[in-house]
């Protein structure tokens, strides 16, 4: 009897050859589900983008560049302009431009409201240009602990003594809108809610592309998408200037922190607690860009590392717990934080479009077809962005050179993976050598 396997031509496919096509086969379907799966992710946030910039709606004869005309005053408006107000300024060696800041406060101010200024781990002489503004000041030296999060809560508990009804917080090189406080105070006492300014950064004149394209960028991130979130009744994001609160809620806030995004980080918190923020488009705040490279790179980098930083963080978490208090606003201000900046996002986009069509072969179209309905949708909300708020900036030509744009951010980006940034450092202003 003969025992063993028999004669080979009775198996047409060897156990290698089967090996060999099964493993393949495997790793081809695992590639598929694992791309299938990244690209509706990132479908997502892009979905979210593409919602808020599309829902934005802006008078006709203002479409394409941000000027914005204050509301009557009304005699029910009255009422709640009577409220006490304080403006909070902290100031990290301001001294070269915090006197035109002061300056757009003190006109909006009634003889009950109060002016603050928090010198804080000053060297030069914005505690001496304050006074001489007419601001009240408290000087705070604590250099072991940098960081605009410990200004406010040195500032915060000095007016405790003597509290406000509505707080006001004001960055030291911003200059306010016209009726910026009265219409933040207005909404604010209407909503007994967190309420944010439009927040504005300019690029000086004859800024060079890069400035102009971070201006328009930031006219989409804090103008036309929290402009569309509040036609959906969305909750927006705090900004960091221009916020003001009721005193109850901010004076129970949890400020000392060095956090890269202190605002951003205030405004989860207070959302978790049933208080989210309201955007209020008719105040408004604005800044200017350093025209310093260094300075400009410095500045970006500690805004998109300190907004990554917190989307990983608090973005899931956050999800989580709206999706199990079945609050929608808490799911919306979930979503709309795990959107990552628009040059980021574009450059996801394009890597997911890069490997679809790699694998496309292999796998089949489908992760292809998403990615390309992603660029698509972040393409098209882009167009309409910048024929709403960028056409003063940005001309078709620089449209056309705005991919070079994406490529220069890359550092920046892998850094964050390597060394991000964690520790809150002033960024030169624009005026600073002036």
């Amino acid at each position: 009897m003969q025992v063993g396997f028999s004669h080979p031509k009775h198996w047409p496919i060897s156990s290698h050859d089967f090996d060999f096509h099964g493993m393949t086969g495997l790793l081809n379907f695992v590639a598929a589900a694992v791309l299938t799966a990244v690209s509706v992710l990132l479908l997502v946030p892009v979905a979210v983008f593409s919602l808020q910039v599309f829902a934005a709606r802006l008078p006709r004869r203002r479409l394409h560049a941000p000027q914005l005309v204050s509301a009557p005053v009304t005699s029910a408006d009255d009422g709640a302009w009577r409220i006490r107000l304080a403006v909070l300024v902290p100031a990290h060696n301001e001294a070269a431009g915090i006197s035109a800041t002061l300056s757009s406060i003190r006109s909006q101010l009634k003889p009950t409201d109060r002016l603050l200024v928090v010198a804080d781990n000053c060297t030069d002489a914005t505690a001496d240009v304050a006074r001489r503004c007419g601001a009240e000041v408290i000087e705070r030296r604590q250099a072991e602990l940098r960081g605009k999060g410990y200004a406010l809560d040195f500032g915060l508990r000095h007016l405790a003594a003597d509290p406000p009804s509505v707080l006001v917080i004001v960055d030291a090189d911003c200059t306010l809108g016209e009726d910026c406080l009265r219409h933040l105070a207005e909404a604010c006492v209407g909503s007994g809610r967190p309420v944010q300014a439009l927040d504005l950064m300019n690029a000086p004149a004859g800024a060079p592309l890069r400035l102009r394209m971070a201006a328009f960028t930031w006219r989409i991130k804090n103008w036309l998408r929290p402009l569309g979130a509040l036609r959906m009744g969305v909750p927006c994001p705090l900004m960091g200037t221009g916020m003001a609160f009721p005193w109850q809620l901010i004076s129970k806030a949890n400020l000392a922190s060095g956090h890269l995004v202190e605002d951003m980080k205030l405004g989860i918190d207070l959302a978790r607690e049933g208080h989210p923020p309201l955007f209020v488009p008719e105040a408004r705040v604005d800044s200017v860009f350093p025209m310093s490279n260094e300075a400009a790179q410095a500045q970006r980098s500690r805004w998109e590392h300190g907004h990554l930083s917190t989307m990983l963080s608090d973005g899931p978490s956050l999800l989580w717990s709206g999706l199990r208090a079945r609050d929608a606003r808490l799911v919306a201000m979930a979503l709309d934080l795990m959107v990552p900046p628009l040059t980021l996002l574009l450059g996801l986009v394009l890597l997911d479009l890069l490997l679809g069509a790699v694998v496309s072969a292999a796998v089949g179209p489908w992760p292809m077809g998403i990615a390309l309905t992603g660029l698509i949708l972040v393409l098209a909300s882009s167009i309409r962005a910048w024929w709403m708020v960028g056409r003063d900036l940005l001309s078709i030509g620089d449209l056309l050179r705005a991919p070079a744009h994406l490529f220069m951010k890359i550092p920046m980006y892998l850094k964050f993976a390597s060394r991000r940034q964690k520790e809150w450092v002033r960024t030169e202003r624009h005026d600073d050598k002036l």
